[in-house]
């Protein structure tokens, strides 16, 4: 099943493969065998559910979340430790850039540990009608159930929200302070400043990439749902609406880190 695709950049440059379309050939040959590579692990990292067997997991385990988004934006990542705010802002924004359908597929467990962004486009791009097609063509005899599954999506946001928002304020809190304290310290090498710019700039583009990430997601449910209408008509659409009118409100609360491009970091 497809559906008439609207594709946009989600705000973060696209994946560079070199002068024009010419590395794109090369590309996806290291993208299948990086693939290749990770299957045998997955059957040391699945546990439960496509859940990270508890001995395997790290404290920082979702540190490259803002490595990423800190070289995507051609930013030199910090080498500074993660404060416990920092490891906090990264765990809790993994669930809400990873797709809602991300925990039923084979590499889902290779996302915990960033080893799928090599071949994962669908990060740093943007189609709506994703999530739709993988809705409608989920092998279930009811289509309420079809209903029932995308409240349950846009719900799980509602809920990961307000914790997000929470750790995120701390930080933002945190890096302002940090910032302002850069004048007053004795003896600053240029090293540690620019990893202290580095790291401000980091916190800020994983808020920002999750605040991306929301809008999307809001788009997408708003597409399956209008499908859904025209497909399997039920009277759950009104539960439906109401829900992601609700997401809708969460995500404008969200919105903490103004949408100003990062300032210049120090060139370490």
């Amino acid at each position: 099943m497809t559906f008439g695709k609207r594709h946009r950049n989600s705000g973060l440059p696209e994946l560079r493969t070199g002068k024009g379309n010419s590395g794109l050939p090369e590309l996806r040959k290291r993208k299948r065998r990086s693939m290749m590579l990770c299957i045998p692990l997955l059957g040391c990292l699945n546990g439960d559910f496509g859940r990270v067997r508890q001995s395997l997991i790290i404290d920082d385990i979702h540190a490259w979340v803002g490595r990423e988004a800190a070289l995507e934006q051609g930013i030199p990542p910090s080498e500074f430790r993660l404060t416990d705010e920092e490891r906090l802002l990264r765990d809790l924004a993994f669930p809400l850039i990873e797709a809602p359908y991300g925990r039923q597929r084979w590499f889902a467990v290779l996302s915990e540990y960033g080893i799928s962004r090599v071949f994962l486009d669908e990060w740093w791009t943007f189609d709506p009608a994703v999530y739709a097609e993988w809705l409608l063509t989920r092998d279930t005899r009811s289509t309420s159930s079809l209903y029932a599954r995308l409240i349950d999506d846009i719900r799980n946001d509602i809920l990961r929200i307000g914790p997000f928002l929470e750790i995120a304020r701390k930080v933002v809190d945190l890096d302002s302070k940090r910032d302002k304290s850069l004048a007053y310290v004795s003896v600053l090498s240029p090293e540690e400043l620019a990893d202290a710019k580095s790291r401000m700039a980091e916190n800020r583009l994983v808020i920002g990439w999750v605040h991306r990430a929301l809008n999307d997601r809001a788009a997408s449910y708003r597409f399956a749902m209008e499908r859904l209408v025209i497909h399997v008509p039920s009277y759950q659409a009104v539960d439906v609406e109401r829900q992601w009118t609700l997401l809708r409100t969460r995500i404008g609360q969200a919105r903490i880190v103004p949408p100003a491009p990062i300032a210049a970091v120090v060139t370490k």
